[in-house]
């Protein structure tokens, strides 16, 4: 998968919480280069609830669960995410553990945007890192939205 699937998942998703950056192909470009790809079994694990990890996650191929353990009252799956999906933006944000578990449920390939790489691309290109930050902080908005209304504990 090269990251014009990425790139077309990401555009064509149809989701509240959709990941929507207002970038042109250049921009596109430039963020692939601080992205790499993994490429997952179906029960494998991505994130890890409770880990401290600082890197957000995008789906290019699969499907993913995302859901809580060993909380007394909360629900026990919170999302499913399909191609498209970013996860795991929390950690790129703040440096605290990890609040579910994000899991592979079919194959999946995903591309990481860890935290020193985020870094050096806000310092290279900085429009690219804005517009990044806005629109995984549209994200970030759209979910706390959602859980809210679902009253799912968001912390």
């Amino acid at each position: 998968m090269e990251l014009t699937d990425l790139v077309q998942a990401i555009q064509t998703l149809n989701a509240e919480d959709a990941f929507r950056p207002r970038f042109d192909a250049q921009q596109w470009r430039t963020l692939g280069a601080y992205l790499t790809r993994h490429e997952l079994r179906a029960g494998d694990l991505l994130v890890r609830q409770g880990d401290h990890d600082r890197t957000v996650y995008f789906l290019g191929r699969g499907s993913l669960q995302v859901f809580v353990s060993g909380t007394p009252g909360a629900p026990g799956r919170i999302a499913i995410l399909r191609a498209g999906s970013i996860c795991g933006e929390p950690g790129l944000f703040a440096d605290g553990p990890r609040m579910a578990n994000v899991e592979a449920m079919t194959p999946c390939v995903v591309w990481a945007l860890r935290l020193p790489r985020f870094q050096e691309l806000a310092a290279r290109v900085p429009a690219v890192a804005l517009e990044f930050t806005l629109a995984a902080g549209a994200v970030l908005a759209a979910r706390m939205r959602a859980n809210l209304a679902r009253q799912v504990p968001t912390a």
